[in-house]
């Protein structure tokens, strides 16, 4: 058992609830939009640790947010 962490039953139940609020047809699109915006919070964080030409990229190269499919 781990102490204060979450167990295969916990991730099993997390998951099922996940499922059940978004559905299967939308988490591909759910993953896809959480891993774009996990890769700008990167890239930006990068660009404020060391920006490589003395300036932060402007908000203007990032891309939008990711519209849905219908």
């Amino acid at each position: 058992m781990l102490r204060n962490g979450l167990e295969p039953l916990h991730l099993l139940v997390l998951l099922l609830v996940v499922l059940l609020l978004f559905g299967a047809k939308r988490l591909p699109d759910l993953a896809k939009s959480v891993g774009q915006s996990m890769r700008i919070l990167r890239n930006e964080v990068r660009d404020l640790r060391d920006p490589s030409d003395g300036t932060a990229a402007s908000s203007d190269e990032t891309p939008g947010p990711v519209q849905p499919r219908d």
